[in-house]
């Protein structure tokens, strides 16, 4: 058994996107108590179930293609990777996302909660 399957998070970690560029569909944000820290605005999407935290950089980046009022990202898609960042005083695997250069040719929607789980792992 795998420690992360022994403890699951009900938010995106990088281990959860791994190597691989993800796009999806933002849905909707809401405020939630993260660990011990305040709140903290948790980004949800169409797909899958688990919701990405966001901070201050993955914020701006949506604010800058999608504009400040974060009710209003429902409906826009991002791509979602992972990378290495500074993290005070060491470095550490991060989800950091970006806004696709051009909409993507529309593919049909999945039509069952199977083809939904089997587009996205999480």
């Amino acid at each position: 058994m795998k420690v992360s399957e022994a403890f699951p998070s009900k938010y995106l970690k990088s281990a959860d996107i791994g190597d691989r560029q993800v796009m999806v569909t933002m849905k909707h944000v809401q405020l939630e108590k993260v660990g011990d820290d305040d709140h903290k605005p948790v980004l949800y999407f169409r797909q899958g179930s688990k919701g990405l935290v966001l901070n201050k950089t993955n914020s701006k980046t949506i604010d800058a293609a999608y504009g400040d009022e974060m009710d209003d990202w429902g409906g826009k898609e991002i791509i979602l990777f992972s990378m290495m960042v500074q993290f005070r005083d060491e470095l550490v695997e991060s989800i950091r996302v970006k806004v696709p250069k051009a909409a993507p040719a529309p593919k049909p929607a999945p039509q069952t909660q199977d083809e939904i789980d089997d587009e996205i792992p999480w």
